[in-house]
């Protein structure tokens, strides 16, 4: 076995929230590691959409400037209804709304971090805390033994870090999407709007990247062949079975999208009365992003809160790195420092992500097309708690 490491704070997982709660600590002037599983940084799922609360933490990071030259803002949306032929306004927040590339976004973020902060083909095997230090021993398949101050789970809805902490399992909603790119060479006509067209059993979603690139997903009830449709030919093929009846200019998105950029993934998520009561910090042990608030895409938030995630983790750790004198105090009070930081972090999120995980559940139990009582329960609710629905992307995370 290779001799131990001792490394101040180790990320694992090297997505959107690992990349930028590295980032984020880079800012404030600390150190980390980040650990990736793959042997390639991970960039699946085609677009993500960023709203305002987003955008206001990629500037705390230094990337919105850059990234915004990427994308068109989106500037209002349309709902179109098969069933009766309705076509209505939705109502977008006032603030700015954007589709990145993911790939985009996650080389933006590695890019900004010093060399050497990123480690490929780094599985996690097992994690133990020290008796004698508290802090964390982490085993890695490549052989590595690594002792870790502080480590941060950002390694999505299967996180070995969260089944560490002993957090609830994931809950599966009977809906799978399929996401994928559509490029235009000569250009395309949409606006620069979100539209989405909803038939009886599945929904379409468009919203514009740029002048020749659009995204889309396809959100469907999920069925048995979901299992095999990983082939892109025949995930595609699937995908306008779904959607036949749909508008022609529809039909034609799917048909010509990018093979490559397809994806489906059955939806999850963390349920908002385990967010409301589930302990997020064991030791000097916590999560982020996924890991800790895996939630549906119905409201276009999960890659936005990682990045609040990221910003506000960052800053209670600053927060609290100037009270401790490596010099002086022994690692039981280090430990202790930390786990203070790490309380606070929690604190500031958990309320944050109640709410967004709440109205996030709701509207994808209305997305699925529930019997009467079930709808007009869940519209009530949506009107008591949630009376500016688009509150959510107002959130200011605070300066880094």
């Amino acid at each position: 076995m290779d001799e131990m490491e001792e490394i101040e704070i180790v990320i694992v997982g090297g997505g959107i929230c690992g990349l930028a709660t590295a980032l984020a600590l880079h800012r404030k002037g600390i150190k980390s590691v980040v650990l990736e599983k793959s042997e390639t940084l991970r960039s699946t799922g085609a677009g993500i959409t960023i709203r305002t609360n987003g955008w206001c933490a990629l500037h705390q990071l230094g990337l919105a400037s850059n990234l915004r030259l990427t994308a068109l803002p989106i500037q209002g949306g349309k709902d179109i209804c098969l069933a009766n032929g309705q076509q209505q306004e939705i109502s977008i927040e006032m603030g700015e709304i954007r589709c990145l590339r993911r790939s985009e976004l996650i080389t933006s973020l590695a890019e900004s971090l010093p060399p050497g902060t990123i480690h490929l083909g780094c599985q996690v095997l097992s994690i133990t805390v020290d008796p004698l230090s508290s802090y964390s021993i982490i085993q890695l398949q490549n052989g590595r033994t690594i002792k870790a101050k502080v480590l941060i789970g950002c390694d999505g809805a299967n996180s070995v870090i969260a089944d560490f902490l002993g957090l609830k399992p994931l809950k599966f909603f009977s809906l799978s999407e399929v996401r994928g790119y559509t490029e235009y060479p000569s250009g395309h006509d949409f606006k620069n709007e979100y539209t989405q067209v909803r038939g009886d059993h599945s929904m379409i979603g468009r919203i514009p990247i740029d002048n020749k690139l659009v995204y889309w997903f396809v959100t469907h009830k999920a069925n048995p062949k979901d299992v095999v449709a990983k082939d892109p030919e025949l995930l595609q093929q699937l995908t306008l079975e779904t959607i036949k009846g749909f508008p022609t200019e529809t039909l034609d998105m799917v048909k010509h999208s990018d093979r490559d950029s397809l994806s489906l993934a059955r939806l999850r998520y963390h349920a908002p009365w385990d967010i409301l009561k589930e302990s997020f910090r064991k030791g000097t042990v916590t999560v982020a992003g996924d890991a800790m608030h895996v939630m549906g895409p119905f409201l276009a938030q999960g890659g936005s809160a990682a990045l609040e995630d990221a910003i506000i983790l960052a800053r209670c750790l600053a927060q609290k790195r100037h009270e401790i004198d490596i010099k002086t105090n022994g690692s039981q009070v280090i430990a202790h420092k930390i786990g203070e930081a790490l309380d606070q972090y929690v604190k500031e999120r958990r309320m944050r992500l109640v709410r967004l995980s709440t109205q996030t559940y709701l509207t994808g139990l209305l997305i699925k097309n529930p019997p009467l009582l079930v709808r007009f329960v869940c519209n009530i609710l949506m009107t008591v708690l949630f009376s500016d629905p688009t509150a959510h992307s107002h959130y200011d995370c605070g300066r880094l």
